[in-house]
Order: C-alpha cells, then sequence, then structure tokens
C-alpha cells in the first residue's frame, strides 16, 4: 500500500510539473507575441505561430499521462479530482496560447505608425493577462485556495482596461475611416487578451474547487464595451 501511495504522489507530481511546464509555454507565446507586435517583428510572429505545435503536444502528453494514472491508480475522491483539475487546466492553458498564436497574427496587420499609442496600451494589458495567467498557476502549483480566490478578484484590472481600450479605438475609427483595418485587429487583440484574463480565472475557479470541493461565488461580469 504504501509503494502504492508513493508511486501515485509521484503522479501527481509529475502532473503538476507537466502544468507548470505548459503554463510557462503559454507565458512565453504571449511575450513573444507582443514583443512582435511592438517591434514590428515578422520573423518573431512566425516563431511564435509555429511554436504553438510545442504546446499542442504538451496538452496531449499530459491528457496522456492523466488517463495512464487513472487506469493504473484507480483514485478515487479527492485523488480523481486532482487529476480531473489537471486535464481542465490544461485545456485552458491550450486556449491562452491559441490567443497568443492569434496575436502574433494579427500583429502583422497592425504596423502603421498610428498604431503606436494602441501598441503602448496593448503591451500594458498584456502584462496584466500574463501576470494573471502565472498567478493561477502558482495557484495550483502552491495548491493555494486563497490565492486563487484573489485571482479572480485581480481580473477587474484587465476588464477595465479593456472597456478603456475598447472605448477610446472605436472612437479613433469613427475618425479615421481610412485607419479602420489595423485598428480593427487591433480591437480583436484587446479582446484576445481580456479572454486571457477570463482563462486565468477560470483556472483559479479550478484549484478552488480542487482544494475546497466548492464552488466560488460567481463574481458578476459586466461587459462594459457595450454601453455608449
Amino acid at each position: 500500500m504504501k509503494h502504492s501511495v508513493r508511486a501515485f504522489d509521484d503522479d501527481l507530481t509529475t502532473l503538476r510539473d507537466l502544468i507548470v511546464e505548459m503554463g510557462g509555454m503559454a507565458r512565453t507565446a504571449l511575450d513573444g507575441a507582443i514583443h512582435a507586435l511592438s517591434k514590428n517583428d515578422r520573423a518573431l510572429a512566425e516563431k511564435v505561430i509555429a511554436g504553438d505545435a510545442a504546446i499542442d503536444a504538451l496538452e496531449a502528453r499530459i491528457d496522456q499521462f492523466a488517463i495512464r494514472t487513472i487506469a493504473l491508480r484507480a483514485p478515487m475522491a479527492d485523488d480523481l479530482r486532482d487529476i480531473i483539475s489537471a486535464l481542465k487546466i490544461a485545456n485552458v492553458l491550450e486556449r491562452v496560447a491559441d490567443y497568443a498564436k492569434n496575436i502574433a497574427r494579427r500583429s502583422r496587420k497592425v504596423t502603421d505608425e498610428d498604431a503606436e499609442p494602441l501598441k503602448g496600451r496593448l503591451a500594458e494589458l498584456a502584462l496584466l493577462s500574463g501576470n494573471l495567467i502565472d498567478q493561477a498557476v502558482k495557484a495550483y502549483a502552491d495548491r493555494d485556495a486563497d490565492l486563487a480566490t484573489k485571482t479572480c478578484e485581480d481580473d477587474d484590472a484587465i476588464d477595465t482596461l479593456y472597456a478603456s481600450i475598447f472605448k477610446d479605438t472605436v472612437g479613433y475609427m469613427r475618425g479615421h475611416a481610412d485607419e479602420v483595418d489595423w485598428a480593427a485587429h487591433g480591437l480583436f487583440i484587446a479582446k484576445h487578451l481580456e479572454r486571457m484574463g477570463d482563462q486565468a480565472t477560470n483556472i483559479a475557479e479550478i484549484v478552488y474547487y480542487m482544494e475546497t470541493g466548492e464552488l466560488l461565488p460567481d463574481r458578476p461580469k459586466q461587459d462594459e464595451t457595450a454601453a455608449d
């Protein structure tokens, strides 16, 4: 029995390490995409796009390892919840990486000199979203329900900045009809970054449930971009 328990604990540690690795890869992809946007670096954008395949492969590896662990260890109750949580978080991180890939693709369309102010604000939003993802992954690695709760609360700053970027960019587009193309791509990038914050809160909610067996209370999220 001791050997089985130790082996299962080792499996959970391996699974946790893989999730942390995937979180680091997703953050690196985001940082690369935003740098490509800021510097008009097409080569870096292409590198981020190509690198998404490695993140997809890691998610598949996590899936396979989790299934193998369930088959060999037959975990019950809390132990099974740990494994299912890891599977869910891996899926969320894959989505985060997809957003980074899409940002890299759109960065090639936002090269106009007039886009520089918007790029600066997008970089600020990316820093908030990236840090929130890191925080959510840390909450998972440390099994920290309090940090998970804080992560959900911290998403408000991302929502506020996104709403401001959206409002200002739409206003700019109304007065510059000839620059709608790159500005529209900028808005999509902003939305991807806002959604990354949402995905960080998804991870946090999974962590909270994993640790407590309870759901976090619903946090109202107003779509301020719909307001005049």
